[in-house]
């Protein structure tokens, strides 16, 4: 009884219970029409397939493809925090906003180019990877900022063409073999739309 109640507290008035309804079923509908095209899960996973779903990465994907870190790290082991996990996911999320909303409205450059957050990430991981090789080496308290201060060098910086050899921009590999993007249609709605195009052109 409490709960009924409630609901008719904070629910609207009887006249507006139906279009509200609906405005939320669509709402709802478009959310998840949303998640499902933009195969938001595999966000979630460290597949180096989810990093391709917007087509715009294929040079970065073909080039780690073939490199010596293909064998050892996804793309995720390089470019997300993991010095614990409420970072991790918070990078993650707000890095994947950024990426959907330019990829979205297509406002991507034509060369991309790491940005600071994502830089720092990076070196990083170097850092926590190759640890055993250079504990000798000042680089161990090297870090994003530092180098900005002149106090260092990024590892990218001698180690430049590691992991994505020569990529200056999204036309550098057109002809590159990368996995296909999965089709987010439906099945049964591609074969709805194809038999009626067939029946509308009779």
């Amino acid at each position: 009884m409490k709960i009924k109640n409630l609901i008719s507290k904070i629910g609207p008035p009887p006249v507006w219970k139906f279009p509200v309804t609906i405005t939320l079923g669509v709402l709802v509908g478009l959310g998840l029409l949303i998640l499902r095209m933009s195969n938001a899960a595999s966000y979630l996973s460290d597949d180096p397939n989810a990093c391709i779903n917007c087509h715009v990465m294929t040079p970065q994907f073909a080039t780690w493809q073939k490199s010596s870190h293909a064998r050892v790290a996804t793309c995720n082991d390089c470019h997300v925090p993991h010095d614990n996990p409420i970072r991790t996911y918070g990078f993650k999320a707000s890095d994947g906003l950024r990426h959907s909303f330019m990829f979205t409205f297509r406002l991507e450059p034509e060369v991309i180019r790491i940005k600071e957050a994502g830089r720092n990430v990076v070196q990083e991981n170097c850092i926590r990877c190759h640890s055993k090789l250079i504990d000798q080496l000042s680089l161990v308290s090297v870090t994003g900022e530092s180098t900005e201060h002149g106090k260092g060098k990024l590892c990218w910086e001698c180690h430049r063409e590691t992991p994505h050899g020569k990529v200056t921009s999204l036309s550098s590999f057109p002809m590159a073999r990368v996995p296909r993007v999965t089709p987010v249609v439906p099945d049964w709605l591609e074969k709805f739309i194809y038999s009626n195009g067939k029946e509308s052109q009779r």
